[in-house]
């Protein structure tokens, strides 16, 4: 069994299942893979199914219905850590994130960081196919985060980590509230109040070609408004550990 667990969520990503699954496989490092569905009706579940003969280090857990971003990575961290993983990695299944860039998170964790982030604007912005005003609203996204919060991390909404174990077993999981991206902000804001290493991995991340992007006006308005929610629920929250 490998120490390091690789966490896709998916709703209809027939497209780009199989593909994503393959290369992970295919890379210089033993991870495994677990695959949440969301009640895909493209099918995407059984793709996953039919990969398992080949692959035993695939795991799949299926949930009824579209319940969210948030939801399906805390199920999977608790998956991981009731099966002691050490390395426990988020990442999206349309190639947005470039698979071989696993060991580069891996690595930062081995050598003392606890969360490791894929960042596209750490150095510079390092995105591809983004409309213009699609980068603009991530990278000003960002800043806006640090604004509010007073947190220095460059790419606040980032969706490709690792998670040393220790982060995820200290965080309370009853406590995270959000369930789009801004998930993601939460994630970060609470391990860096709870004093862990969070470490910044510059890569170059590239927008999906196959499938539907899940962005949403509901979205993108949890994230804004939720900032605000979240640095003042912070103010009466003890994070020592």
């Amino acid at each position: 069994m490998s120490d390091s667990l690789v966490i896709i969520p998916t709703y209809n990503e027939k497209e780009n299942i199989e593909k994503i699954i393959r290369k992970v496989f295919s890379l210089d490092y033993d991870f495994e893979l677990l695959i949440i569905d969301d009640g895909s009706p493209d099918g995407t579940a059984n793709i996953v199914k039919e990969l398992q003969d080949e692959f035993p280090a695939l795991h799949l857990e299926e949930r009824a219905g579209k319940l969210g971003l948030g939801t399906a990575y805390i199920h999977g961290f608790k998956w991981a850590l009731k099966r002691g993983y050490e390395y426990i990695f988020e990442m999206d299944a349309d190639f947005s994130h470039n698979p071989k860039d696993l060991i580069k998170l891996h690595d930062a964790c081995v050598n003392g960081a606890d969360l490791a982030i894929g960042s596209r604007y750490v150095k510079g912005v390092n995105v591809v196919n983004w409309p213009m005003g699609r980068v603009l609203m991530s990278y000003f996204a960002s800043m806006y985060v640090r604004f509010i919060t007073g947190i220095t991390i460059q790419d606040a909404t980032a969706g490709f980590k690792c998670y040393r174990r220790q982060v995820l077993e200290i965080i309370p999981m009853d406590k995270i509230k959000f369930v789009g991206y801004a998930f993601q902000i939460e994630m970060k804001f609470t391990a860096i109040k709870y004093g862990f290493n969070v470490v910044e991995v510059p890569i170059i991340f590239t927008d999906r070609t196959e499938g539907t992007s899940k962005m949403s006006t509901r979205i993108f308005r949890e994230a804004f408004l939720g900032v605000i929610q979240m640095k003042v629920n912070s103010w009466f929250r003890n994070y020592s550990r």
